[in-house]
């Protein structure tokens, strides 16, 4: 008798355990290990109006500097523009705008550069949506308008372009 009584209490244990461990897990935050994307996901901010509104349905890298572009500007820019062309096919899916901080325009040469890159100049309402200072990031802007992942001003260009083709890859949008 005391043994089948202990067969089931045994029994019930087993069953229980995958639910009151899940709820540990859930309780104390606890995560498996890094996540597998290199930028940072960010809690997603819409954006509306003027310069968005021209990329309605597309996915969008942003960065913001000062029209006197400097190297590490300049190395900016080279990368975001190599990321959406290491894209292949895909890259029609991907825009970029340059999103100019201070009064002024770019020298001409590096405007040809940027090779169909956008510009805009920056109102301070666009640039509180945007978190983090934004000079020190390149933004993703999702097809939908939301600003929802960044990455460091000098990234590691073959870890942004694996995150861009991830959510290429599984984005039934733009």
């Amino acid at each position: 008798m005391k043994l089948a009584r202990n067969q089931l209490v045994l029994i019930a244990l087993v069953c229980a355990a995958p639910a009151v461990l899940g709820w540990l897990a859930y309780a104390l935050h606890w995560t498996a290990g890094p996540t597998a994307n290199y930028g940072e996901l960010i809690e997603p901010r819409p954006l509306a109006g003027a310069p968005m509104d021209a990329f309605k349905g597309k996915w969008v890298l942003v960065t913001f500097d000062a029209p006197a572009c400097d190297a590490p500007c300049e190395r900016k820019l080279y990368v975001v523009r190599q990321v959406r062309r290491a894209q292949g096919q895909e890259m029609e899916r991907i825009e970029r705008l340059w999103v100019l901080t201070a009064p002024g325009a770019p020298k001409a040469a590096l405007v040809a550069a940027t090779d169909g890159e956008r510009l805009a100049q920056a109102s301070p309402a666009f640039r509180e949506r945007f978190p983090g200072v934004v000079e020190e990031h390149i933004y993703l802007v999702d097809p939908l308008g939301n600003v929802m992942m960044r990455w460091p001003a000098e990234p590691d260009p073959a870890k942004m372009i694996k995150d861009l083709q991830r959510l290429l890859k599984y984005s039934r949008f733009g």
